[in-house]
């Protein structure tokens, strides 16, 4: 008899494994049937909340269902990334995941309630952005050069905004001041708005901001733009230098952004997902969208998207390492 229900018992669990893609298979044919969360770890108006807004007007035709943008900022955005590691993984809570928060947060933070890595599951590389280096207008510098001489006049005495520690706006100023030898103090925000706002009135020196949120404010004349931080000027901004141009040999540092899940997440649902993701990122409007501000629409499959982060996680880590970065 006992080993009667121990070969039931098998079965069971043999049939349960057999019908377990099937059920997920079913649920991501009728996913989503109701809202979806995209959550965007930084205060609205930035880079990733104007990327993520633009995507989820896109799901919510393509699906039927709204996509609801749901900005929770704070602690360099592991406050929107810890509620969304924590979720249920169902497809139903997204987090539109940037830079810091996938690849660098992890080695920055000592003490995180939850790792990027091992709690997230990648979905859609969505986009990839060159920063700007911005000043106010009233700062007597035109060129990297000489704010780098102003920088050596005047040791510990500048500071560079960001939108959050371990953001690609901070690296980027971190990244600057190891290739420039220069002592700069870094201000950050919860957001690039405000960060932006205090540049402009001058009471912070310089900002490396997402090209979408400065793009306008140096275009009005609000803001100077010194230099690019990729290896190509922008075509918006075509007579602005990229800082390896400009002298700061071998300098690139890129912002990006994509959406990931809970790590449980049904695969059926994932790639259902990022299929989706992928068509919106192809078309017309939103390539036009995303080119009219400093965006390049990626895409790809989520594996392709993890080795990325993997790669920017290793490449940021030795920044970190190397200029003796903690946030703990």
């Amino acid at each position: 008899m006992k080993l009667l229900k121990r070969a039931s018992a098998t079965l069971l669990a043999c049939l349960a494994g057999a019908l377990a893609p099937a059920a997920q298979a079913q649920d991501a044919a009728a996913y989503p049937t109701r809202a979806v969360r995209i959550v965007v770890p930084f205060a609205a108006g930035g880079s990733t909340d104007v990327v993520a807004r633009i995507l989820a007007d896109k799901l919510s035709v393509e699906y039927k269902q709204p996509f609801v943008v749901e900005n929770r900022a704070g602690a360099g955005g592991n406050i929107g990334a810890e509620a969304v590691a924590k979720a249920a993984p169902d497809g139903y809570t997204l987090l539109m995941g940037a830079t810091g928060i996938l690849a660098v947060n992890e080695q920055l933070y000592k003490n995180l309630s939850y790792s990027p890595s091992r709690d997230l599951a990648p979905v859609s590389y969505t986009s990839l952005i060159s920063n700007i280096l911005v000043v106010a207008p009233s700062l007597p510098v035109r060129t990297p050069a000489e704010l780098v001489a102003m920088a050596k006049a005047q040791p510990g005495t500048l500071s560079f905004a960001s939108s959050g520690a371990g953001s690609s706006t901070h690296l980027s100023g971190e990244m600057f001041k190891s290739l420039a030898g220069v002592d700069i103090m870094h201000v950050p925000y919860r957001g690039s708005t405000q960060a932006l706002t205090d540049v402009i009135a001058g009471q912070v020196t310089m900002l490396f901001d997402n090209a979408p949120s400065s793009i306008g404010f140096v275009q009005s004349g609000k803001l100077r733009a010194l230099a690019v931080t990729g290896r190509k000027r922008l075509p918006n901004l075509p007579d602005v230098p990229t800082l390896d141009e400009a002298g700061i040999t071998g300098y690139e540092s890129l912002s990006w952004s994509g959406i990931v899940a809970p790590a449980a997440t049904p695969r059926a649902v994932v790639d259902k997902l990022s299929a989706s993701i992928d068509r919106i990122l192809k078309t017309d409007e939103v390539r036009q969208k995303f080119a009219a501000l400093g965006v390049e629409p990626v895409g790809g499959a989520p594996d392709v998207f993890a080795r990325h982060i993997r790669g920017e996680s290793e490449k940021w880590g030795r920044l970190v390492r190397t200029a003796k970065i903690s946030l703990d």
